[in-house]
Formats: structure tokens, C-alpha cells, sequence
């Protein structure tokens, strides 16, 4: 079954937390050709479009643009906090592989 992304309640606190909704911005999670396994992750402050799908919490937004949505089908958005660093994750069913960093994929 395809459901769009989730977007853990931590990823919405991290955004609420650097002020995202107040600087009139939303993460956007964008799919690449690239990177060590053919696709990249692109995460980034954005402006929302009007076709952008919208997932919403805690007053914050996340963007996924109508061409990258197919790609992260069932995906996970999360915040992971550790000693090497804090960032956006994406757990995504849909990569057969991925490199050791975590922003590439392939499928």
C-alpha cells in the first residue's frame, strides 16, 4: 500500500526549535539524480509551492515536491541527534541500498 511520508514528532520539534514556520519556511525533502548510489537527498529551509504535498505538525511544515514524492513513498522523516552530529533522517522502504553517510540511495 503507498502512504505519503510520515514526519516523526521529533523532526517537528527540531523545526519548531530553529524557528522554521516563524521565518516563513518549511523543510523541504527533495529526491536528486546523484551521489555515491544515484539518488540524493535534498533537505533544506524552503518557500512551500502551490503543488508541494504538505505535511503538517506542531505549527511546522514539511514539502515534498510532486516529482520526488514517488520516491519516498512510506519514507520516515526524522531528526537524529548523536555524537557526530545532529541532522534530518530519512528511513525510506523504498532504497535497495544506501551509501554510509545516509544522504544517498539507490533503488
Amino acid at each position: 500500500m503507498n502512504l505519503p511520508p510520515k514526519v516523526t514528532d521529533r523532526a517537528f520539534a527540531r523545526l519548531h526549535e530553529i524557528g522554521a514556520h516563524a521565518q516563513g519556511k518549511a523543510l523541504r525533502v527533495a529526491i536528486e539524480g546523484g551521489g555515491c548510489s544515484g539518488f540524493q537527498y535534498e533537505i533544506k529551509l524552503d518557500d512551500p509551492a502551490d503543488d508541494d504535498l504538505v505535511l503538517e505538525g506542531s505549527g511546522e511544515q514539511v514539502v515534498i515536491d510532486e516529482v520526488s514524492l514517488p520516491f519516498l513513498t512510506n519514507a520516515v522523516i526524522d531528526f537524529s541527534e548523536e555524537l557526530i552530529g545532529a541532522r534530518f533522517v530519512i528511513e525510506n522502504p523504498n532504497a535497495t541500498s544506501s551509501c554510509g553517510c545516509g544522504t544517498s540511495f539507490s533503488m
